[in-house]
């Protein structure tokens, strides 16, 4: 009874654990029955595009994230186009359609792609695609005579505008330094006034004194005031140099003593209506006297025909004095023009630094300097970069100077030039610090019936030994205290290859001491018969030459199947 117990139990576990496994392959089933993939076609031809589409089914309220980017590679995806949605029963049927393509022919498998449905990830199928090549007929194709190299005229830039720029700037600074310092300013009336002579000028203060309302207002004290300051300024330039600090009494008798002395023979009326009128003001100044108009007039009508005294008595310049006075004008004249000059240096200086200071602040102080004095790895940065394909199969590479073809038959024996195709196109050389070589090296060997692809086991050259040997010729060519380091390289288009860099000592022509510098070198050999070479070197601790190198870098493709103007040469 026990026994039969027992094997009921056991049944019963036994079909448990049977209806739990049915129960999880079916939800697994249901679950990645959500996800399905497909193709419109699975063979293409070079170039030609494909409809990879996925199907995805889910609930309304779940989120669904289809792939993004380059996630089909070998295969390059073109374009994604919009996901296309559209309502089954209680849910949503998202579809969306990626354009894919490939440029080398063979067979190649689209990876599994990733989509989540929620937070739960699902994945399609892996796909197999055959690209194969285009069938040409040379017998009906028709063949033409290479074409002759075409010089390319160089565009010009934007320098002009720069040009421009600089131009309209120091214009603009040149006018304004004429325009405030250098340009002959009018004169104002009180400068054309110093200019005149002292009889003149005290001649024209008489004249605007009789137009001043002084006398109108009753203002009697600044009348004399005026009227005093007016003989005192032309005896203070024409007689006695103290006239103004000194008080009457002393001015009278200094006149006195120049009349005594014969040194200006004074008429004894002039100095006595001197010293009354001026008197006279003191009191009007210091007593508030006020004289009647009459009197006034008087003095007035009496300082204009002492000024005509003073002048009848006043000797004639010597040619010493008006040569005297030449130079004096000369030397005012040199002084005023050297401060104009020295404004002018400080005005240029000044706006020099603050420009320098302005675009260090905006773009950094050593790009400033390097623009100004000129930076060989800078201008290569900045000038105008040449985009082309060189050899065959093709390197496409970005460079900042057109590559030149270097023939290097001269190297090779007559029997290996028959074994070798051998094309070699550069821009400087070890010895110049930067360069930029690239190498197509192609071994004219009979290919074997249907092997499309390099055979990974028993491949035609060792990138490694390739590479040492490389690293060879460096010493053989000079460098020294080479550093090797060795890294997967893949280009845009996904062509591996082998990546040795380091840095290197080299000793430059014209140099006395040696110079440090970095170099990579790209080795990739995509087909069976072929090898491709890049080498780039640059001088070490240059920020300019590193960005040039990493565009470099970042330019280069392989395309083996795509001819060439270079091929064709």
């Amino acid at each position: 009874m026990n026994y039969e117990l027992r094997i009921t139990n056991l049944d019963k576990t036994k079909r448990r654990k049977i209806l739990l496994t049915l129960l999880f392959v079916v939800c697994s089933l249901l679950s990645f029955s959500q996800v399905i993939s497909e193709v419109d076609t699975t063979k293409i031809r070079i170039g030609e595009q494909i409809n990879y589409k996925i199907n995805v089914e889910a609930d309304s309220t779940a989120l669904v994230v289809f792939p993004e980017g380059q996630t089909f590679t070998p295969l390059e995806a073109v374009e994604a186009l919009k996901i296309d949605t559209t309502r089954k029963d209680s849910k949503f049927k998202l579809s969306r359609i990626y354009k894919l393509t490939h440029f080398d022919s063979g067979s190649y498998t689209i990876p599994r792609q990733k989509i989540i449905i929620g937070e739960k990830p699902f994945f399609t199928d892996s796909l197999r695609i055959d690209v194969g090549t285009v069938q040409v007929d040379t017998t009906k194709q028709k063949l033409y005579d290479i074409k002759p190299i075409i010089e390319v005229e160089k565009s010009g830039g934007n320098w002009w505008k720069w040009l421009l720029g600089i131009l309209a700037a120091l214009a603009l600074v040149a006018f304004l330094l004429w325009w405030f310092i250098w340009r002959e300013k009018p004169l104002t009336e009180e400068e054309e006034i110093a200019l005149l002579p002292p009889y003149d000028r005290a001649k024209l203060a008489l004249k605007k004194l009789d137009e001043s309302q002084y006398l109108m207002r009753s203002e009697i004290k600044e009348y004399y005031s005026e009227l005093t300051m007016i003989i005192r300024k032309y005896l203070d330039e024409k007689v006695y140099d103290r006239s103004l600090e000194s008080t009457t009494d002393e001015l009278i008798n200094r006149l006195q003593l120049l009349k005594e002395g014969n040194q200006f023979p004074f008429k004894k009326e002039t100095l006595t209506n001197l010293e009354t009128i001026l008197k006279r003001a003191d009191l009007v100044k210091f007593a508030k006297s006020a004289p009647d108009a009459a009197l006034i007039e008087m003095d007035r009508a009496t300082i204009e025909k002492e000024i005509e005294s003073v002048k009848a008595v006043l000797p004639e310049p010597t040619e010493e004095e008006k040569l005297l006075d030449q130079q004096y004008k000369e030397e005012q004249e040199r002084k005023k023009k050297r401060r104009k000059i020295i404004v002018t240096i400080a005005i240029s200086v000044f706006l020099l630094i603050a420009t320098f200071v302005g675009f260090g602040i905006k773009y950094g102080f050593e790009y400033v300097k390097d623009t100004i004095i000129g930076h060989e790895s800078k201008e290569l940065l900045e000038g105008e970069w040449v985009e082309s394909a060189y050899g065959f199969p093709p390197v496409w590479i970005e460079t900042p100077k057109v590559l030149k073809r270097v023939s290097l038959d001269s190297v090779l024996t007559e029997e290996a030039q028959q074994n070798v195709n051998l094309t070699t196109f550069m821009y400087g050389s070890l010895l110049d610090v930067f360069s930029v070589t690239v190498n197509n090296t192609t071994l004219n060997i009979p290919q074997q019936q249907g092997q499309e692809q390099v055979e990974e086991d028993n491949p035609l050259f060792d990138l490694f030994q390739i590479s040492e040997a490389s690293i060879k010729r460096f010493e053989q060519k000079g460098a020294t205290d080479i550093i090797v380091k060795r890294d997967q390289f893949i280009t845009p288009n996904a062509a591996e290859g082998i990546k040795t860099y380091g840095t290197l000592s080299l000793k430059v022509p014209n140099r006395e001491r040696t110079v440090d510098a970095e170099y990579v070198m790209l080795l990739f050999s995509n087909q069976k018969n072929v090898l491709q070479q890049i080498i780039v070197t640059w001088p070490q601790d240059d920020d300019y030459a590193d960005k040039v190198v990493e565009r470099i870098l970042n330019s280069i493709e392989l395309n083996p199947d795509e001819p060439t103007e270079e091929n064709k040469e």
